[in-house]
């Protein structure tokens, strides 16, 4: 969880924990983040051992503790609205996203990636199945690090995820 492939690597890592990190950590404290990150990254890479389980590929980045990390922002807080930058060969812009319909899109991204990976030799590449682990961690995982203000917070109803007020 602390080597990286690269710079870019890195970098992707970073903007995203620093997107959805701070959020989670307010919801949870500094030390119980701490465990709950390491314990999504541990589910991360026996997620990605168990579906290949004879593979010589090293795993390295924070990737599946990040997903985690997403996994509990989706849980916790759907409706953000999260900035998303655009980019098409002639044009550039900026999109608010609901979170859900972000993260959604970002696992959907990896369980097919990962799905497609199953049928590969031995290549190399990303971990998918790691994410996939990880994220689902998050989910499961951030209700028992998460205060008890905060999940009170939280909607229960799924029309309450979709709903949105002009405000």
């Amino acid at each position: 969880m602390f080597l990286h492939g690269g710079w870019f690597h890195l970098i992707g890592n970073l903007l995203s924990l620093g997107v959805f990190g701070n959020n989670i950590e307010d919801a949870t404290g500094h030390g119980k983040f701490l465990v709950f990150y390491l314990l999504c990254g541990i589910a991360a890479a026996a997620t990605q051992t168990f579906v290949s389980p004879h593979s010589v590929v090293p795993m390295v980045g924070a990737s599946g503790a990040i997903s985690g990390v997403l996994g509990a922002y989706l849980l916790l807080y759907p409706k953000v609205r999260v900035h998303t930058l655009i980019i098409l060969p002639i044009y550039i812009t900026t999109v608010a996203l609901p979170a859900w319909v972000m993260l959604g899109y970002w696992a959907a991204l990896q369980l097919l990636g990962g799905l497609g990976s199953l049928s590969e030799i031995e290549k190399g590449g990303v971990a998918f199945f790691a994410h996939v682990g990880g994220f689902i961690a998050g989910l499961v995982l951030v209700r028992v690090f998460a205060s008890d203000e905060v999940l009170r917070r939280r909607p229960t109803q799924p029309a309450q995820y979709y709903r949105y007020r002009s405000n």
